[in-house]
């Protein structure tokens, strides 16, 4: 039976050799079981969407009509008297704060954090709590005024729905993780309307990689998500936008402004945030009370200006038609950024992409009063974009979010260039996002730049050392204790071959000891007591997996053999497998010149 199982594992080491191994991907039959578990998320996910708009709705109308609906319904267009416009966030800090303190911390803020901290730092697990308590906190913070959006909340929820169907089966980490993106990318994608541009915030930012393992289940809930959203909510695009755009390249340039004042305004926002905060830290009261307290800016700010409360998305319907100008949009601005700043600060539940269209599109519509030539709607969707850019510091996302959002792909060049320039000028201003700033200050570091695997790059036959100590087979044991485990040891493993050169194992000292323990008589040779077993490499594999390969066994030294397994070729060490970062350290750091010099060749 061992000789069977040997012979099996042989060939499936051998099938791996001449497929997986020299393939662009690695394939997986999980795909296929996680495409179709991603169907059942999209449409949970397209679910939890249409009843957090549904309970948005319900307590917008009870708190500012005492009415019973569940219509989405702005704030403002209730009329309702100033003592509800004030008292009415307020009730909803309250309960907020109540529901975080004796439910679960992880309902506050806007939810994309924790959704990150989860997929890191605690193997994509949420808990059923988060999956109810999140959605009805936000319906509560936005119903009673709050000046969010519902999709960083249907992000988390999602994302809890999609955890919590990965922990009914037996799956592994980043399975779970796979549903869990799923989930979150799936609402996103049901409450804009926009699948491709949530695939991307996957991409982007939440997937930490780009393998088909994940993106395509994640398409998948995506798409099964926005096919429901007609159904559900109502058929997109959310801001439709038909004008034509035909930008020249003085227009192009002017977006490249318009990027950069997005980008420095991203960071202003970002910073203002956190440094609110921590003024709410220092306040002497517990934690539980911040979203009364932060609630009183959203009254006052209601009361000032009424179009500033709830989600907001008719005036950012306004904004990119241009039906508010000049002072209106002055006024909408600040007091729609301090109301987000103070609110969001305190720890309340609630989503930012919203806030940042309202906030951006009204910096496109100041804008557009003074930068010459285009269209001047053309402004506010750039400005819209670009902050998003700026402060997510997603290049592309913002971009595809903005043609699904408006179906108008005429702005596309300009829309490239402002959200570059946004995207470049937050990375260098600031160190962390909105998004990962939370994160740092809990104690997790993440680094959100990525690239392939320089391990991936380069094959173990490209590493490994073909000159090598081996032992002969027929060696006693005790003889090999003596010339090749005495003091004078000169490496902590050696491969052991038979008279034709085929690897028998590896022998190190753990082994050598049993084996003399073993050898009472002392006339056993060393290929009467080891294994038949060893851990091995091939040629064409990548040193990424030899280096997993390495790490999971906990060895120094692995033989490298054959694509039948069994003649001996080489080793490779620990040391070996990390040479391809020398060629990486030389790439990045190393520069030189070739024309010039008279070293170039086009061979």
């Amino acid at each position: 039976m061992t000789g069977i199982t040997h012979r099996f594992r042989r060939i499936y080491e051998k099938w791996k050799q001449d497929t997986l191994s020299q393939s662009d991907f690695r394939p997986s039959v999980s795909i296929l079981k996680l495409s179709f578990m991603a169907i059942f998320v999209g449409i949970a996910a397209a679910l939890v969407a249409w009843l957090l708009y549904r309970m948005i709705g319900l307590v917008t109308h009870l708190a500012f009509a005492g009415q019973w609906s569940f219509d989405f319904t702005a704030p403002s267009a209730f009329g309702a008297p100033a003592w509800v416009i004030v008292l009415a966030p307020i009730v909803g800090g309250l309960i907020i704060g109540l529901m975080a303190r004796f439910g679960t911390e992880r309902i506050r803020g806007h939810g994309i954090p924790e959704a990150l901290e989860a997929i890191l730092f605690r193997q994509s697990k949420m808990l059923l709590k988060v999956a109810i308590l999140k959605p009805l906190s936000a319906a509560i913070a936005i119903g009673t005024g709050g000046p969010f959006g519902a999709e960083g909340p249907i992000i988390m929820t999602g994302g809890a729905v999609g955890s919590l169907f990965g922990q009914t089966f037996y799956l592994t980490s980043i399975e779970r993780r796979t549903l869990l993106v799923a989930g979150a990318c799936a609402g996103m994608a049901a409450t804009f309307a926009t699948p491709i541009s949530a695939t991307l915030l996957a991409v982007e930012l939440l997937l930490f990689e780009l393998r088909p393992r994940s993106t395509i289940p994640v398409a998948i809930a995506c798409f099964v998500a926005a096919a429901l959203r007609p159904l559900l909510i109502g058929p997109g695009p959310l801001f439709p936008l038909a004008v034509q755009f035909h930008p020249q390249l003085g227009e192009l340039g002017m977006a490249a402004v318009c990027g950069v004042l997005a980008g420095l305004f991203a960071t202003l926002l970002s910073a203002m945030i956190y440094k609110t905060e921590d003024l709410f830290h220092k306040l002497p009261v517990h934690w539980m009370w911040w979203p009364a307290i932060g609630a009183l800016a959203v009254g006052i700010g209601g009361l000032l200006e009424p179009k500033a409360l709830g989600v907001g998305y008719g005036v950012i319907d306004e904004l990119l038609t241009g039906k508010i100008i000049g002072m209106a949009i002055v006024v909408f601005m600040i007091a729609k950024s301090l109301m987000w700043i103070i609110y969001l600060a305190s720890g309340t539940s609630g989503g930012i992409l919203a806030p940042l269209l309202a906030l951006g599109a009204g910096l496109g519509g100041l804008e557009a009063l003074f930068f010459p030539g285009a269209d001047p709607l053309l402004w506010p969707l750039l400005g819209m974009s670009a902050l998003m850019a700026g402060v997510m510091r997603m290049p592309f996302m913002p971009i595809l979010f903005a043609l699904e959002l408006t179906h108008n792909a005429s702005a596309l060049p300009a829309l490239l260039v402002a959200c570059t320039a946004a995207y470049g000028v937050s990375v260098f201003l600031m160190k962390r996002s909105i998004l990962t700033e939370k994160i740092a200050r809990r104690g997790f570091d993440i680094f959100r730049e990525y690239s392939v695997d320089r391990l991936e790059h380069m094959a173990v036959k490209d590493v490994m050392t073909t000159e090598m100590l081996t032992i002969p087979g027929d060696t006693l044991v005790r003889e090999a204790a003596r010339s090749h485990f005495g003091t004078d040891q000169k490496y902590r493993a050696y491969p052991v071959t038979d008279a034709d050169g085929h690897l028998l194992n590896m022998l190190d000292r753990n082994e050598m000891a049993r084996m003399l323990q073993a050898d009472e008589a002392g006339t056993a040779c060393l290929a009467d007591l080891l294994g038949k077993d060893p851990v091995v490499a091939f040629p064409g594999e990548s040193c990424k997996s030899v280096a997993i390969r390495a790490a999971v066994e906990k060895l120094d030294r692995i033989p490298v053999v054959d694509a039948d397994g069994r003649r001996l070729l080489g080793m490779v060490t620990r040391y070996d497998l990390l040479k391809p970062y020398t060629h990486y350290h030389r790439e990045e750091r190393v520069r030189e010149r070739f024309f010039r010099n008279g070293n170039h060749n086009d061979k």
